[in-house]
């Protein structure tokens, strides 16, 4: 199970997560570390998509904790009925809507996280709108390389929790 931050303007048109740039660069991330995205379960910790007008534009802007809040009930239902084997969090707005505000993932992404009462394993990654906010190439290159790192862990989990099941 993979759980973003919000809605984009394009998966709040097309209302599916992820199906926009940064469902791009996820789609091309899981591929790279050998994950299917059809045997992934994809959602996000809030709901809607909260936006400014920036012209004819609708701009992103980061949820509040109230909003976090609100909308923690139905990720937990979405848990509690998939109950996945690794929770992967992408981004800082979904680690810390579930495993508390003190969590950063600058500091935590990659790591195996044990006995959290979401999943059996929970790894926290960058969002990958993060890669697409990087200012030049190389900078997006390294940024796309950890969120790839990341997966491959993740495939590492899914074939041994598959092996032990």
């Amino acid at each position: 199970m993979l759980v973003g931050e919000q809605p984009g303007d394009a998966e709040d048109r097309a209302g599916h997560p992820f199906v926009g740039p940064a469902g791009r660069v996820l789609d091309e991330g899981l591929a790279a570390a050998g994950i299917d995205r059809g045997d992934v379960y994809v959602t996000n910790a809030v709901k809607h998509f909260k936006w400014r007008a920036y012209g004819r534009r609708r701009i992103h802007q980061r949820p509040n904790a109230a909003e976090i809040a609100a909308c923690k009930p139905w990720l937990l239902g979405e848990l509690d009925a998939l109950r996945p084997r690794i929770l992967v969090l992408l981004g800082a707005t979904a680690a810390q809507a579930l495993l508390g505000r003190s969590f950063r993932v600058t500091k935590q992404r990659g790591q195996i996280l044990e006995d959290t009462g979401l999943a059996p394993y929970v790894v926290a990654t960058i969002h990958p709108a993060a890669v697409l906010r990087e200012r030049d190439e190389a900078s997006r290159g390294d940024a796309r390389a950890g969120l790839v790192r990341d997966l491959e862990l993740v495939r590492e989990l899914l074939a041994t929790s598959s092996a032990s099941a």
